[in-house]
């Protein structure tokens, strides 16, 4: 299966997700000019990643900032992933940004997958 592998930049988040090494990663900051068209490659990856996933699937969110179009798009991933036996979400947090703890906890209610909540 293809890896998918995005640099991060000032806009948009580093992305990988790498099936053979258990590697499913999006970190930085979100705020791409068409948060849609950016992240349909990586909602065309988890689709066909859900026909044939690992056995566990841990997929880390390291993002210090997401603006409001990216967070429908991180909600459409998280969504997506919901449909894969198997997954959990480890969400990352600086240790003093409230805000994007509370955004872990808001999106942990919204689907049914277990989050984990670390901090750096």
């Amino acid at each position: 299966m293809e890896i998918i592998n995005l640099e991060g930049t000032e806009d948009t988040p580093k992305i990988l997700l790498d099936k053979g090494n258990g590697i499913f990663e999006i970190s930085g900051r979100s705020l791409p000019e068409d948060s849609a068209e950016f992240y349909q490659p990586v909602l065309d990856w988890i689709s066909a990643y859900g026909e044939d996933p690992n056995p566990e699937t841990s997929f880390v969110f390291k993002l210090e900032y997401f603006n409001t179009a990216s967070s429908k798009l991180i909600l459409d991933v998280l969504s997506a992933l919901e449909d894969i036996e198997g997954v959990s979400i480890d969400w990352y947090f600086h240790e003093d940004d409230e805000d994007m703890e509370e955004a872990g906890e808001e999106f942990s209610e919204l689907v049914e997958i277990p989050f984990d909540f670390k901090t750096y």
